[in-house]
């Protein structure tokens, strides 16, 4: 019985998540980024102070994924500038380091990542509600989202 509740669960979750990704802004959608990722790196955390390395290792794959196939493929280095290319090395450190991370099993580089990231997020939160100078609503860096 609790099997078919948690998919219903899950489903459900789903069904929302993809809602919210079709109607959401640019801006919203790095921050779901942002959001997904904190979240598995959390979870990577927890998982890895468990012992369990099976889902420790999916959520960092997870966390690099998001970064790099999500916030890092975002970024418009034409548009976006220097601001971007350093955008482009931070992401890259912060997955070079997940991996470390998952290698040496050591949780305080996930939350090295974590911190990097949570500031990230609070700026692009902070950011969001102020247009840019030109007919675009978003920073330059991500231009191409």
């Amino acid at each position: 019985m609790f099997g078919t509740t948690s998919r219903g669960v899950n489903a459900y979750a789903k069904v929302g998540l993809e809602t919210g990704v079709s109607s959401a802004s640019p801006h919203k959608l790095i921050v779901m980024l942002y959001d997904g990722a904190l979240a598995a790196i959390m979870t990577a955390i927890t998982q890895m102070n468990a012992g369990n390395v099976q889902e420790k290792g999916k959520s960092i794959s997870k966390a690099i994924r998001i970064i790099d196939d999500g916030l890092r493929a975002s970024l418009d280095k034409e548009v976006g500038g220097e601001i971007a290319r350093n955008l482009d090395a931070l992401y890259d450190y912060m997955s070079r380091r997940l991996l470390e991370a998952n290698l040496k099993n050591q949780p305080d580089i996930l939350e090295e990542v974590r911190g990097l990231l949570a500031d990230l997020r609070d700026t692009w939160n902070q950011i969001g509600g102020n247009p840019a100078p030109t007919n675009n609503t978003q920073p330059a860096a991500m231009a191409s989202m």
